[in-house]
């Protein structure tokens, strides 16, 4: 299984998706083709055999679209009986009651995925 590196741009987040477990979702999901571009994204985390899973996802913004396809893309992971642990580190801004709050909805939809919140301050 290839890793996937995608570099973030103005409105497509920083993508970094290693074979063994490591995955990362930084910076602003708002992407003019959201099918597009999360289709190879969830291509790829319905084929991963490792059994200890870790995602950190940091987004600034995410847009309706982008959210439910990243809830689609963490349910595929939460149902996969080769994972035996998925931690997903979910980071916030201070203040940003509505990125809490949207982990917070993620997590009650998942069975087996743990949640940890991390709360970053504001950008200078």
């Amino acid at each position: 299984m290839k890793e996937i590196i995608i570099e973030k741009t103005a409105s497509t987040p920083a993508i970094e998706f290693y074979d063994d477990g490591r995955l990362l979702i930084e910076g602003r999901s708002l992407p003019e083709d959201v099918n597009k571009f999360y289709k190879p994204l969830l291509e790829w985390v319905a084929g991963l055999t490792t059994e200890r899973v870790t995602v950190n996802i940091n987004l600034e913004y995410l847009n309706s679209a982008s959210a439910k396809k990243l809830l689609e893309m963490l349910k595929s992971l939460d149902a996969n009986n080769r994972i035996k642990s998925l931690i997903i580190n979910w980071h916030y801004e201070e203040g940003d009651d509505d990125a809490l709050e949207t982990g917070q909805i993620f997590e009650d939809l998942l069975r087996k995925a743990q949640f940890r919140y991390f709360e970053l301050s504001e950008a200078a």
